[in-house]
């Protein structure tokens, strides 16, 4: 029974000096748990104020958002990432060749499929705040770079 007692004695020491660690362990202090269990995301629903994002569409010359962005604006914007290197196949801009079969079925197919959406590309391409002439002018801009 004393082996036993002295098993029990040690583990509680052991045990106690263990917890004495941890809580005096930097990682483990109310500021930084908190920090850790902190939500990596927030929920939004109609009538909460939601805080501007980082990738908003830039304001327009003059400061009023109610004016047009131009084609070059958009496509520097939006569409340069895809459409310079052709990722996911996207046509590239100055390439006549990459938009051929696409322009062979008229202009209006080709507003559609940039204002719908195609293949790999979401409607809009990225700009889902783009109106559907803005979107027709970044078509003309890269048509008429080609």
């Amino acid at each position: 029974m004393t082996n036993f007692k002295n098993v029990l004695v040690f583990i509680a020491s052991f045990t106690i000096a263990g917890f004495a660690g941890i809580a005096t362990a930097k990682h483990m202090s109310d500021h930084n748990v908190e920090e850790r269990l902190k939500p990596v995301h927030s929920v939004y629903v109609e009538g909460d104020e939601v805080p501007q994002v980082a990738n908003a569409a830039p304001a327009a010359a003059g400061g009023g958002s109610s004016e047009t962005r131009s084609g070059e604006q958009i496509y520097n914007t939006y569409c340069m990432a895809c459409h310079t290197t052709g990722a996911a196949g996207a046509p590239k801009i100055g390439a006549a060749a990459d938009w051929e079969a696409r322009t062979a079925n008229g202009m209006e197919a080709v507003y559609s499929n940039a204002i719908n959406g195609l293949n790999a590309m979401p409607p809009k391409g990225t700009c889902a705040d783009c109106s559907d002439d803005e979107i027709k002018a970044t078509v003309d801009y890269i048509l008429e770079s080609n």
